[in-house]
């Protein structure tokens, strides 16, 4: 009985996160690791974007283990037969840096570019600043998970999902981008 009940409450969460679909992703002033800055989602309204958002520790962790499927999924360039599967998609990781954790902006930044793979650098964006805008527009009601938004070309939620990497989450992932 306790196992059904929380599967339940998981599928009622899981439900009213789907109901951001169709709002409006809020601006959001990020930069890269060279100190760039981009606005999400204005400054990349050319094509469909995914934008994986994390800002707690353990959210960092659980928003790691999607750089490499994304990578190959999204950023990779297809090549030969596997060219007509690839997915013409703007990525970006988003690491929060928000209140005290802010002071360690600059220092996260310098770890990225020493620490992660250069051809992963250009998808990472740093957003420095108040977290209560994003947690209401956004629905981040759990603290110690990433958030995923593919986002229209109009700045509009598109598709969502949270947690951990999984296969099932990627297929429905991939299922959506292929309906476009």
């Amino acid at each position: 009985m306790k196992y059904l009940l929380t599967a339940s409450l998981f599928v009622c969460y899981i439900n009213v996160f789907a109901l951001l679909e169709g709002t409006d992703f809020p601006s959001m002033d990020t930069q890269t690791v060279e100190n760039e800055k981009v606005n999400l989602p204005k400054d990349v309204n050319d094509k469909y974007t995914l934008v994986a958002l994390a800002y707690s520790k353990k959210a960092e962790k659980d928003l790691s283990t999607w750089f490499s499927p994304i990578y190959n999924q999204f950023i990779r360039e297809a090549t030969g037969v596997f060219s007509s599967f690839s997915y013409d998609i703007n990525v970006y990781f988003v690491p929060m840096f928000t209140g005290i954790k802010s002071a360690a902006t600059g220092a996260a930044k310098k770890k990225a570019a020493k620490e992660l793979d250069p051809l992963l650098i250009p998808n990472i964006l740093f957003y420095k600043g108040n977290l209560k805008p994003y947690k209401e527009a956004l629905e981040f009601d759990k603290k110690d998970v990433p958030y995923l938004f593919l986002i229209d070309t109009n700045g509009k939620i598109a598709y969502a999902t949270l947690g951990a990497y999984s296969d099932q989450k990627m297929e429905d992932m991939e299922e959506f981008l292929d309906s476009l």
